[in-house]
């Protein structure tokens, strides 16, 4: 079994949702992206709502989606870390 991290970026926009401070979830991720030497102004930042895997503790998951404003593709690695659960 996957060993629960709390402190992932997924979870933590989840429950910014869940808390009703949705707002807050744009600067979350941006500042996640500075973290990871990115910059956070060469990307749109889209949230999507859809229900939480089996055994979860909340109902719904947020999935954020990267998407670069030049048209190039979101980097394979970075999509799939900013959605990382565990």
């Amino acid at each position: 079994m996957a060993r629960f991290d709390p402190y992932t970026l997924q979870l933590q926009v989840t429950r910014l949702f869940e808390q009703g401070q949705s707002f807050f979830a744009v600067t979350k991720v941006q500042d996640w992206l500075r973290d990871h030497n990115q910059d956070p102004i060469a990307y749109n930042i889209l949230f999507h709502q859809k229900p939480a895997p089996v055994g979860a503790a909340q109902a719904i998951a947020i999935e954020i989606e990267l998407q670069r404003k030049d048209g190039q593709p979101v980097d394979a690695w970075l999509q799939q870390e900013v959605n990382r659960q565990s």
